[in-house]
């Protein structure tokens, strides 16, 4: 499947792909709060995406962005805690650990780019 360039819409795939490894992996209760914690997380990045795209400022858009970092870094984290201590797909969670991260660092590149832009401005 070829990725989205717009990263919104990657954002939006990454949503329903993140929903889809959750619905199939069958998880204990005491986990919880781990798949929880990770959808809460994985689809935050898309809505901070899609609000700074819609703010009134370069200002606001960057801010959204970062928040879409941290939402993203966050999405790692409980993807791999999830990998060690839950039995699941390996190969799949890898996969959804690997878009998260391409996505954090499309973020990351962005908000660099948009703070040169703003400095040059």
């Amino acid at each position: 499947m070829d990725k989205p360039f717009d990263i919104k819409k990657r954002c939006f795939a990454f949503s329903l792909m993140l929903i889809d490894f959750i619905k199939a992996t069958g998880y204990e209760k005491i986990y919880f709060s781990f798949f929880d914690q990770v959808i809460r997380s994985g689809t935050s990045i898309g809505a901070n995406v899609v609000e700074g795209s819609g703010g009134s400022s370069k200002k606001d858009l960057i801010n959204f962005y970062h928040i879409a970092s941290k939402s993203a870094n966050e999405t790692k984290y409980w993807l791999c805690l999830i990998r060690e201590r839950v039995t699941c797909d390996r190969d799949r969670i890898n996969v959804v650990i690997n878009e998260a991260d391409e996505i954090s660092k499309i973020i990351a590149s962005s908000i660099i780019k948009m703070k040169q832009v703003e400095s040059v401005n």
